[in-house]
């Protein structure tokens, strides 16, 4: 591990035209698992100028059945949509909540996805798809983020609260950022680069009211980063390029899960490639990411390492992971050992077996609780009350006694 470096990382806000398609496709998942806990969900949803199209694979008792729809069914995902794109605060005559063409292309799941994922006689319930899943965790904040993913999530955070209540009337709701770091001895040092780019109300790129906008972003840094992190020779770009009145899905299209890195870790680890929003938990791609995290945190808070990387795999239809990694990357503390922490994983009975049932059962998955996560990162949010299950620190002590400590 390098000691002193630069290290940037970037999120975007909840109407960015990728996020309106998350929280869409979550809000969808969230419907679903309302009204049946076992429901199957693969929802991908685009946007686009005065648009929503939704298309996947679902099954769901009291919504889609033996091939067809309940009645009111229909009528009930649309609202959904329309509720998700005017909760993120979208009444532009490019896109919205109200007067926006719906398109749903939703359809049964395959019955050769099913057999292999249901659980049927001996059979154990298998992963819904192959494939790795990354968590990690680390001391750099409260919420054992990366910090400059955790300030870039928090500055947008605080603009689109501002935007809502009114302290801020001249923000739109599309708007990404990036916070840049010097790290010294491992440890962040100094903000080099702020990066933040906001749609906003007609005018405020020119004369008394961009400077008014420059003048609010700088002090939503302030009040965000840590002020010794702050200096004259911090750089702020703040709406570089000049005006930007056109946004969020009228001024880009948005794709669910193009947004992976900003959901995770900002670049600060591995990512095994899959998306979260829009998955019912039996697909591992956001399941076992979710362990991962919640391993990776749990390890880091019993003071077992500084920094971890935790790796799973899968294959369809099977229950049990091929393989268990973890990477402590050179901060285990003394008498630890990355092997010896693979082990106490396997031993602790609570997980399941680290199978996807294990997984749901033990961070009770099973619930709406999705949509909230499809802005802002997946991980850390502690402080935002944003408590997922899978953010608790409650494994501290299985580990340590499996540690022997």
């Amino acid at each position: 591990m390098r000691n002193n470096y630069l290290f940037t990382s970037e999120s975007v806000s909840e109407g960015h035209p990728d996020k309106v398609s998350d929280q869409i496709s979550d809000a969808i998942v969230d419907l679903f698992l309302s009204k049946d806990a076992e429901a199957r969900v693969a929802c991908e949803t685009m946007t686009t100028t005065q648009r929503v199209v939704l298309a996947g694979e679902i099954r769901c008792k009291g919504i889609y059945e033996d091939g067809k729809w309940a009645d009111g069914a229909l009528a009930e995902i649309e609202a959904v949509v329309r509720k998700t794109v005017r909760d993120i605060g979208y009444e532009q005559e490019g896109f919205h909540w109200e007067t926006l063409t719906f398109e749903n292309n939703l359809h049964g799941q395959s019955s050769e996805i099913a057999q292999g994922v249901d659980a049927t006689g001996n059979k154990d319930e298998g992963a819904g798809d192959q494939g790795i899943m990354f968590g990690f965790a680390c001391d750099e904040t409260p919420d054992l983020m990366p910090a400059t993913l955790d300030y870039s999530h928090k500055i947008l955070e605080r603009m689109a609260a501002d935007r809502k209540s009114g302290a801020a009337p001249f923000l739109e709701p599309d708007a990404k950022s990036q916070v840049t770091l010097r790290f010294v001895d491992g440890k962040p040092a100094a903000a080099t680069a702020i990066v933040v780019s906001t749609q906003h109300a007609r005018g405020y790129h020119e004369g008394d009211k961009e400077a008014e906008l420059k003048a609010y972003v700088k002090g939503v840094v302030a009040d965000v980063l840590p002020a010794e992190l702050l200096s004259d020779e911090t750089v702020y770009h703040i709406n570089p390029t000049g005006a930007f009145e056109i946004g969020g899905p009228d001024g880009d299209a948005g794709l669910t899960g193009r947004k992976i890195i900003v959901d995770t870790y900002g670049g600060a680890a591995p990512h095994g490639g899959g998306a979260f929003s829009g998955k019912d938990p039996t697909k591992v791609d956001r399941s076992a990411a979710y362990i991962t995290r919640y391993l990776a945190k749990n390890i880091v808070a019993a003071g077992l390492a500084k920094r971890c990387t935790i790796q799973l795999a899968y294959a369809i239809g099977v229950s049990e992971p091929l393989s268990l990694y973890v990477d402590t990357h050179g901060t285990a503390a003394e008498g630890v050992t990355d092997e010896a922490l693979e082990d106490a994983i396997r031993s602790i009975e609570a997980l399941g077996g680290l199978t996807p049932r294990g997984i749901r059962t033990h961070l009770g998955l099973n619930k709406p609780i999705y949509r909230k996560s499809a802005a802002y990162g997946h991980f850390g949010r502690i402080a935002q009350g944003d408590y997922f299950p899978w953010e608790k620190t409650n494994l501290v002590d299985d580990l340590k006694a499996a540690m022997g400590r």
